[in-house]
């Protein structure tokens, strides 16, 4: 996969982590995507997967547990279990991108962390 520009992408509410991400990694605007999800709440793993794959981007099929960034991939989904909620975040390159919480160089707060290679 060629490296891809992330820009980064604040979730507009609460509920739109999922819709930010993938946002982020189709370039284009939330808007565009809530219309892609047909939900402006919280995104499920297959609207994930769906909306991914309808703009071209493979997202895999094996959900990975993971205890530290030296075990993700180039580019990642990542579903963290914040103390507030589930929530849908990316890292890329070595950065992560997280809707609610900005760029950062670690995981947000998390109890347990998931993720799913992008291709």
């Amino acid at each position: 996969m060629p490296e891809l520009k992330i820009n980064y992408i604040h979730e507009p509410t609460p509920l739109q982590c999922g819709q930010a991400v993938l946002a982020m990694l189709t370039e284009k605007t939330v808007d565009e995507i809530i219309a892609l999800c047909k939900t402006e709440r919280e995104t499920k793993l297959c609207d994930m997967r769906r909306v991914l794959s309808e703009c071209g981007i493979t997202m895999g099929n094996e959900r990975i547990a993971v205890n530290d960034r030296s075990q993700l991939p180039e580019v990642c989904v990542l579903s963290l279990e914040t103390p507030r909620c589930w929530h849908w975040s990316l890292y890329a390159y070595g950065t992560f991108y997280d809707p609610e919480h900005g760029v950062m160089d670690d995981f947000p707060e998390s109890n347990r962390k998931y993720y799913w290679k992008v291709e």
